[in-house]
């Protein structure tokens, strides 16, 4: 069990010193995503290796992918120079072979395609947090969240015609934009799903991505999400997976009181916005008897109301109005929903991780087609989940919550560390 001494935590709460130079150099970024795994994807894939003799084989563009991530502003062939010590103890790397050449990476890339990382994100991005992980769970259910951002990428034919611009006419951007619509693991900020589209056309909104990923949630759960995200049919569908939800309800959100509970929230139902008038008024009527009514067209929920003082310093209160699947204020009271509603804010702290400390601020991404776009932003993916993993296993063992670890240190640690064959070891 490691303690608070050996990962070097300061008054502040910052996480430092040796210990965590340690474990990067333990293979703990290999444990995330497992040469075994790769090899895996790509046969699934279809991307093996034409030939036995190439020094660019699939699963080495893999790693190659993620490294790109780490040296964000490095080109090619100063990626594959850093890692030619980690090739070289893969067996993946004679010692008579030059680098490669910026040309010769960029094929590998495109033989390599988008898919394999995508499979590879969607097998090994998990929740990491355990029950020891400090702020990692309400009660018995893990705390996650949903949440996009978009990202700027090179202005090309390709890329314009395939992602779109944000804006339109003077105020159209620069650049093209991709976005990303994510579930993220509150307590550890690791991303364990993810959806990837352009910001114009049909099937480009927020919300429509996140409709991809409702599906995919899991029972523990309780996912938490903001009030752009509410839709009947999109809550029955995350409610069908046995997930709990939170969401935020809208201002002019219909919320009938059916009983008020000693905890202060209320018991309240949805309902089907199709169905009006009397046989609306009769759903609520048998719900507030305790009467059984049809998931297919009314839900029971409880509604926790709070006031914020003047958040948004314009002198005004903001009333938050949420909703949940928990319906017994026993085992979830309506204070502790309202303090893990406000756990949502560790997505956008991902959000940061991955754009700001990884690529830069303002930065576009490199890649210059929508298919090594996409490979792109999931080797960005999979390399912050294999370091939130990190960072929240160190967390646990020293009992502390993992936000007090710096991420930005973190990876200029795994930076320095790239070298060492044992740091992103198939």
């Amino acid at each position: 069990m490691l303690g608070r001494d050996d990962l070097g935590v300061v008054d502040d709460g910052v996480v430092a010193g040796a210990r965590l130079t340690d474990l990067v150099s333990l293979e703990v970024l290999a444990s995330s995503v497992p040469r075994d795994v790769v090899d895996e994807v790509i046969a699934a894939t279809g991307r093996q290796a034409k030939r036995s003799d190439g020094k660019l084989p699939p699963h080495v563009m893999v790693y190659f992918v993620m490294a790109m991530a780490l040296f964000a502003d490095e080109d090619y062939e100063e990626v594959a120079a850093r890692l030619t010590d980690t090739l070289a103890s893969w067996g993946c790397w004679d010692e008579g072979w030059s680098l490669p050449t910026s040309g010769g990476i960029t094929q590998a890339r495109q033989r390599l395609g988008a898919e394999p990382l995508r499979e590879l994100f969607a097998r090994v991005a998990v929740p990491v947090a355990d029950e020891l992980t400090r702020g990692a769970f309400l009660g018995p259910w893990r705390l996650m969240a949903n949440d996009g951002f978009d990202w700027d990428v090179p202005d090309t034919k390709a890329n314009g015609a395939e992602f779109g611009y944000g804006g339109s006419a003077e105020s159209r951007s620069a650049f093209p934009k991709v976005r990303v619509v994510s579930v993220s693991e509150c307590g550890s900020h690791a991303m364990v799903d993810a959806e990837i589209s352009g910001v114009v056309g049909k099937g480009s909104g927020e919300q429509t991505l996140a409709r991809r990923l409702y599906g995919r949630l899991e029972p523990g759960w309780l996912l938490i999400a903001d009030r752009n995200f509410y839709t009947w049919q999109d809550w029955c569908t995350a409610a069908g997976t046995g997930a709990d939800l939170l969401w935020r309800a809208k201002a002019n959100a219909r919320l009938p009181v059916l009983e008020s509970l000693g905890d202060g929230s209320d018991r309240s139902v949805l309902l089907d916005p199709k169905i009006q008038g009397s046989k609306r008024q009769t759903l609520i009527d048998a719900a507030t008897r305790g009467e059984k009514v049809p998931s297919d067209q009314a839900r029971v929920v409880r509604v926790v109301e709070y006031t914020v003082p003047d958040r948004g310093g314009n002198g005004k209160d903001e009333l938050i109005r949420l909703i949940t699947t928990i319906t017994d204020p026993t085992t979830a009271p309506a204070a502790a929903l309202a303090e893990a509603y406000h756990q949502r804010r560790e997505h956008e702290t991902a959000n940061n991780q991955i754009k700001t400390t990884l690529r830069g601020p303002g930065r576009v991404l490199r890649s210059k087609s929508p298919g090594m776009v996409r490979q792109e932003i999931y080797g960005y993916l999979l390399t912050h989940y294999a370091l939130s993993a990190l960072i929240c296993r160190a967390a646990t063992e020293a009992d502390i919550d993992p936000d007090r670890v710096k991420f930005t240190r973190t990876v200029r640690l795994v930076r320095r560390r790239i070298t060492d064959p044992a740091a992103f070891s198939p």
